[in-house]
């Protein structure tokens, strides 16, 4: 049964910094597309960041383009979110998403992805 655990969330002040992490288990190969997606209260589930297994460019949301970086560790069986320079938009419960599916480019919407981890809040203050 594939799980994906998030950790790494926090309150931090406008301008600091968080790194996410999602621990991925219970299945045999990787998954070809993995993503970070954030929801807000009142808010669609929105896509922040997507990446897939073959190298290429990772996607993000032009709200967080040049503050966050998408990464992932396969051996490790991890997904990475590296949040630099937060500001209150950015609060938000953000989750982590897996799909196993052969694409030629990673789905930016939440229905592109069929597992999903169950969360980790992100506070920012000013």
């Amino acid at each position: 049964q594939v799980q994906l655990v998030e950790s790494g969330g926090g309150s931090v002040q406008a301008g600091g910094s968080l790194r996410l992490s999602c621990a991925t288990f219970g299945y045999t190969w990787s998954p070809s597309c993995m993503g970070w997606f954030r929801q807000a209260p009142g808010k669609e589930r929105e896509g922040v960041a997507v990446i897939n297994d073959g190298g290429g460019s990772p996607y993000y949301a032009d709200s967080v383009k040049g503050r966050f970086t998408i990464s992932r560790d396969v051996a490790k069986n991890t997904l990475y979110l590296q949040m630099n320079s937060l500001i209150l938009e950015d609060t938000a419960m953000y989750y982590c998403a897996a799909d196993f599916n052969r694409v030629p480019y990673c789905g930016r919407s939440r229905s592109a992805y069929r597992f999903w981890g169950q969360g980790t809040q992100v506070t920012v203050s000013s």
